[in-house]
């Protein structure tokens, strides 16, 4: 796959997660990762992930969340509150910039990272009884001391569409996004709802466009906090779009149009596409590459 967060990937080894020893005798040469509360990592003078491990952290903090193996080298996450300060010598980078520039498996560990030290962050306290949460299992399982209620991370699934009346690309655009900004449109599954009918839901509540079969491509973890995107193309009917309040705009572009924005052939007032980390970016250049000649 051409986006981010997929490639060499940690070993999670889980079985690990509940043997204390096994993750003390790993805990001195294991390669460290520390994100500020802004889901930011730590860099060297080069921006790059510096090569910190658990001898020069110290004492293993009970927050640090074991990520897996690599070979037989342990990955954690630490919060930057809990690292000593002096370690902290490049500055900071967010994700997206990372994922441009790390190697593949720090990235991928960094998206991971992100997205566990998010949910721990905003889940310090049970949601039926308001006690404050014991972290277990490395940092994977919150349990509380009051009720016993065990709470996991959580992960929300969200459908993300590109859309095709058989010659043209569906796209919309938010408001937010930079001028000429395009994507392909997506939303969060809810409960009692298949991934199928999502698409179809929320197609149409974004453009009144109506889709008549979709089928699933891939899928990328979006830690931006905690979403898993459910890559689907669909065929719909060549409705004229319409838009409510969730999107600035929506309109089909023909392939010519797709093509000249992948090359970036017109960057100073041509489409402009979502960005190559993107799961939605791919997308795209999957369906332009059978309608490019057609």
């Amino acid at each position: 796959m051409a986006f981010s967060f997929l490639d060499d990937p940690l070993d999670r080894a889980e079985h690990l997660r509940t043997d204390s020893a096994a993750l003390a005798r790993l805990w001195p040469e294991a390669r460290v990762l520390v994100l500020d509360g802004a889901g930011n990592a730590w860099v060297d003078a080069e921006g790059l992930p510096p090569r910190l491990t658990g001898t020069a952290v110290g004492a293993r903090p009970d927050t640090a969340v074991f990520l897996g193996l690599h070979a037989a080298q342990a990955w954690f996450a630490l919060p930057a509150a809990d690292a000593p300060a002096a370690l902290a010598v490049g500055g900071v980078v967010d994700l997206r910039t990372a994922a441009a520039t790390w190697p593949a498996r720090e990235s991928t560990a960094f998206a991971q990272a992100r997205a566990v030290l998010y949910w721990r962050m905003r889940h310090r306290f049970c949601g039926a009884c308001g006690g404050t949460l014991a972290w277990a299992r490395a940092g994977w399982l919150g349990r509380c001391p009051q009720c016993g209620l065990e709470h996991y991370p959580r992960t929300d699934p969200a459908v993300i569409v590109a859309v095709t009346d058989g010659t043209r690309l569906l796209l919309g655009r938010q408001a937010a996004w930079p001028a000429r900004r395009y994507s392909t449109l997506a939303g969060f599954v809810e409960p009692g709802e298949t991934l199928e009918q999502t698409v179809v839901r929320e197609v149409y509540e974004e453009s009144a466009v109506r889709i008549r079969s979709c089928r699933y491509l891939a899928s990328q973890p979006w830690p931006f906090p905690s979403s898993l995107m459910l890559g689907f193309i669909a065929d719909a009917e060549p409705d004229t779009p319409k838009v409510n309040d969730e999107l600035e705009d929506a309109r089909w572009f023909d392939a010519d149009e797709i093509g000249a924005a992948l090359r970036g052939a017109r960057p100073d007032d041509g489409l402009l596409l979502s960005p190559k980390l993107s799961i939605s970016r791919w997308l795209i250049e999957q369906w332009h590459a059978l309608h490019a000649s057609a």
